[in-house]
């Protein structure tokens, strides 16, 4: 189902932003579309956007009830959500709180170490770099974002881990890790922006102890283990049972 809409101003890998009817508020279609390792692997994969969508719709919910700050504003249909227009910071956020992945592979820590802190680390936004690590001393040279800002980005993201792990254990989901993006409206306000779902999570069963049974994330599609959709799936059925139904905008 297509929906009334504005110009298209952006298309990312997963989603499309078109003008709203309101000059701070965008529309965001979420498409079937999966890529790994920066686009070099692609599929088309039937009711992943809506998926994702729903998924999403329900997590920002779930962070707006413990007063985190979103772009969220509603869902207009089953692939569509509406969002406040913000203005997003090219930094991508990972928050770690068990050792997998880029992780290990870069680092001798061994997979499946538990992170305590969760471990956070900053990316610059730029695909034809590689979304390069940052340190605080490039992000200084750089001048992406000021100290106060990167203190901000840093609490806002601590905030969202300290509200969904125990969200995602009540529903039998470990938060491995995930990725943010922020961005600011135009009240000045910082805000989770983009999507929270199993393309930016990692989530594992808890009830599952095969490494690879246990998956229920974009790693599925990474590692070739098939089964995406279900696994997409199982993650909205349990969320969905969980949260309010999301707040209409159509």
């Amino acid at each position: 189902m297509t929906i009334p809409h504005g110009d298209l101003l952006y298309e990312g890998k997963a989603k499309r932003i078109y003008a709203g009817a309101e000059d701070k508020q965008v529309l965001v279609e979420f498409k079937n579309d999966a890529t790994a390792f920066n686009a070099q692997k692609k599929a088309q994969l039937d009711d992943k956007g809506r998926l994702n969508c729903r998924i999403s719709a329900c997590l920002f919910e779930v962070l707006e009830r413990e007063g985190i700050p979103t772009h969220y504003c509603g869902i207009a249909a089953e692939t569509w959500m509406v969002v406040q227009r913000v203005e997003v910071i090219p930094v991508e956020v990972v928050l770690r709180n068990i050792a997998t992945g880029s992780l290990c592979r870069e680092t001798p820590i061994a997979q499946g170490t538990p992170l305590e802190p969760a471990l956070l680390d900053l990316y610059f936004k730029d695909d034809s770099l590689g979304d390069p690590l940052l340190t605080d001393a490039r992000l200084a040279l750089l001048g992406v974002v000021s100290s106060e800002m990167r203190e901000r980005i840093e609490l806002l993201a601590r905030n969202v881990n300290a509200v969904l792990i125990p969200f995602f254990r009540e529903i039998g989901l470990q938060l491995v890790d995930f990725k943010l993006e922020l961005g600011i409206n135009a009240a000045g306000e910082l805000l989770v922006a983009d999507e929270i779902s199993p393309d930016t999570c990692r989530l594992w069963d808890l009830s599952c102890l095969d490494a690879e049974e246990r998956i229920l994330d974009k790693d599925r599609f990474r590692k070739d283990l098939g089964g995406v959709i279900e696994a997409y799936g199982e993650v909205c059925k349990r969320v969905q049972g969980a949260c309010p139904t999301p707040r209409n905008c159509s």
